[in-house]
């Protein structure tokens, strides 16, 4: 049985005609891909048009957001198991601060003060540790220059390579660190606004070091 309703072979398109919507479809999807899409999903951003709308950074915050829930997961298998988990390697070397607090330790447990001044370029981290006893308090006050930086609040020790206290996005923080064991407690900050920030960490309590890790 035939079709009546089979199209003449003239009203079908020619190869050529197939091969240039072929390659128009496949231009529009890597334009589609490389202003849209790498911008969004990976914060990687080779023409700047995704920065205009706001994408590279919402693909960065993404990128990073895998990146933290993946160390925690390894963190929490690694408690669950008994072996401690390495925190995540910050992708860009630190720069030298702009002025820092004297590292000299004092008497353990001493109350003491200080101010740390550091200045970070777009992506770059940082981390400001302070060397306490357990159960020993130091209030502190950290802002940023330039806008919300990223920050994981933190501690290790010999044994511990992380213990998380608190991680999120903020301009300033101001509160009380109480250490859950003697180790190095403190702050790293991520630069995610696209300029340079400066951080002024200022402390005061129970604790014998101020020290840049990273």
């Amino acid at each position: 049985m035939y079709n009546a309703n089979r199209p003449a072979r003239s009203d079908l398109p020619t190869t050529g005609q197939l091969l240039k919507s072929t390659g128009i479809a496949a231009a529009v999807a890597s334009v589609i891909l490389v202003t849209v899409v790498m911008p969004a999903e990976y914060g990687v951003d080779p023409t700047r048009i995704g920065s205009v709308f706001g994408l590279t950074e919402m693909g960065r915050i993404k990128v990073q957001l895998a990146a933290e829930a993946e160390a925690d997961a390894a963190a929490d298998a690694a408690a669950a198991s008994g072996v401690a988990a390495a925190p995540p390697i910050p992708a860009s070397a630190p720069a030298a601060p702009s002025a820092s607090a004297p590292a000299e330790v004092s008497a353990a447990g001493a109350p003491r003060s200080d101010e740390t001044i550091i200045t970070l370029a777009p992506d770059q981290g940082a981390e400001i540790k302070l060397v306490m006893e357990e159960g020993a308090k130091a209030r502190f006050t950290w802002s940023s220059s330039g806008g919300r930086v990223n920050y994981d609040t933190h501690a290790d020790r010999p044994g511990v390579r992380y213990h998380a206290y608190e991680k999120g996005s903020a301009q300033q923080q101001s509160g009380e660190l109480t250490a859950a064991f003697t180790g190095a407690h403190g702050w790293f900050w991520r630069n995610r606004t696209g300029a340079p920030v400066t951080i002024t960490l200022r402390t005061e309590g129970a604790y014998s070091e101020v020290k840049r890790v990273v």
